[in-house]
């Protein structure tokens, strides 16, 4: 009898965590997102995709085409498993993690359109960094260069309770226009386009932050920020993309972008 009465409670935890794992999704311009199902580990472009010139910037099974800030290899704690790249937290040194820090894509873009997934641990907080200038002479942190997405557990992390450090934020500068987040553990749509100055923030669907970069108003909005002391934030116009490691578990999936 016990038996019984636990088997469909398992069956539907069962079907629920796959249907977590099932996601797709489009922004206003009909670009298709391609989702590895975990037993397929090999990134993939649908045909619409190749067709509109989308390029992986993770292949699903390796660091290829990333390196850690400042020119070294990808440390031993981004760990690449199930078609993901997650940061493994076991080994923590001060608030980073021991064998990661903030990585970067190889190649530098200038107007793009970068769409991937992630999810965050309970109580997390990592970061989108874009327009990332590598230079560890001038800068030892890619924030302090290059503005970020705020990835975040909104419902547990501290930065939840700051304007403008919620999930989908402009960091520290805009607010999301909307609550867009999914509960931590599940899987979130995060888009950033930027084409000639005019930045675009998409959150699973929604357009939640819409601004444009470089012109007075932003040299405005900078300045009244934390990054008034960061002379070279926010300034340049071509850039690598970071995935930032503060110190808490974070994965990433379908990492794709389109230059423009």
């Amino acid at each position: 009898m016990m038996i019984r009465k636990i088997m469909p409670v398992v069956l539907a935890a069962t079907m629920l965590a796959c249907n977590n794992d099932k996601k797709s999704g489009t922004t206003g311009n009909g670009a298709d997102t391609a989702t590895n199902a975990n037993t397929n580990t090999v990134a993939m472009l649908t045909d619409q995709e190749k067709e509109e010139g989308w390029q992986l910037l993770f292949d699903g099974q390796s660091a290829k085409g990333w390196h850690k800030y400042g020119g070294e290899p990808v440390g031993s704690a981004w760990k690449v498993a199930d078609g993901t790249i997650y940061l493994d937290t076991s080994a923590k040194e001060n608030w980073q993690t021991k064998g990661g820090g903030d990585i970067v894509t190889d190649e530098e873009f200038e107007n793009f359109h970068l769409k991937l997934e992630w999810k965050i641990a309970p109580g997390g907080n990592s970061g989108i960094i874009f327009y990332v200038h590598e230079d560890t002479v001038k800068y030892k942190w890619a924030w302090e260069t290059g503005p970020e997405m705020q990835v975040l557990d909104n419902a547990a992390h501290a930065d939840s309770k700051i304007n403008k450090h919620q999930a989908g934020d402009l960091y520290d500068l805009i607010s999301s226009s909307k609550q867009a987040v999914k509960p931590a553990g599940e899987w979130n749509l995060a888009e950033i386009k930027c084409v000639n100055g005019k930045l675009d923030f998409y959150l699973n669907g929604e357009n939640v932050v819409s601004t444009t970069m470089w012109d007075d108003a932003w040299k405005k909005m900078v300045a009244g920020s934390k990054f008034v002391e960061m002379p070279g934030f926010g300034t340049y116009k071509k850039g690598r993309i970071a995935l930032q490691d503060h110190g808490n578990m974070v994965w990433y999936r379908n990492i794709r972008i389109r230059k423009m």
